[in-house]
């Protein structure tokens, strides 16, 4: 029992998480709220992070059976996804506007760019022009890999991954919606999540 309400609890977190920066609900409150607009990312990202907080007490209290565990050669497997995982974070980092993240520069200069890069707009340099999410990559591997899974990691683990993916995918309909054919050659060129693209160009010459 306690396994489907975990899983329930991180779906209905998806959901909100995701329903909140869908293009229905911003554009509708871009109309309603006008200049105060300015101050909804900051409240999304509160609202994401204080209901986050309950779930992950209770999904710590969950106790089930172990189904997998990182031992033997597969512990140089693991560090290797942590490794990349953290390399990610770090090169994704270094071009996106932490403060546009969080909402403090909304707040600031009144207005709210188009991306989260540091310019707001299409970066294709360092790891941009490897993968298009980085830092999505590098949260499936590090969740994947951060410890042994019990059945409760492991559902936990599932529906994140497929929050990310389906996230993902709706994410790059909104950009494409955005920066228009800009960004469908940056899709073009550079691969979503792992870098075939990338690869294929350096050996093609």
């Amino acid at each position: 029992m306690d396994i489907f309400i975990l899983a329930l609890l991180w779906t209905a977190w998806c959901f909100l998480h995701s329903a909140m920066i869908s293009v229905s609900v911003t554009e509708c409150l871009k109309g309603r709220l006008g200049d105060s607009y300015r101050f909804y990312r900051l409240i999304y990202v509160i609202v994401s992070v204080v209901t986050l907080l309950p779930i992950l007490i209770f999904s710590n209290s969950v106790q089930s059976p172990e189904v997998f565990s990182w031992n033997g050669s597969l512990v140089a497997l693991r560090m290797l996804l942590v490794i990349a995982s953290i390399g990610l974070f770090y090169a994704g980092a270094k071009h996106y506007d932490g403060l546009q993240f969080i909402g403090i520069r909304q707040i600031r200069e009144k207005e709210s760019r188009k991306g989260l890069t540091e310019a707001g707009g299409i970066d294709t340099t360092g790891i941009l022009g490897v993968v298009r999410h980085p830092w999505y990559t590098g949260g499936i591997f590090i969740i994947w890999a951060a410890r042994n899974l019990d059945l409760a990691t492991l559902v936990v683990n599932v529906v994140l991954t497929a929050y990310i993916l389906i996230g993902t995918v709706l994410e790059e309909r909104k950009l494409a919606l955005e920066f228009g054919d800009e960004y469908k050659e940056y899709q073009k060129k550079v691969s979503m999540f792992l870098p075939a693209k990338w690869v294929r160009s350096r050996l093609n010459g």
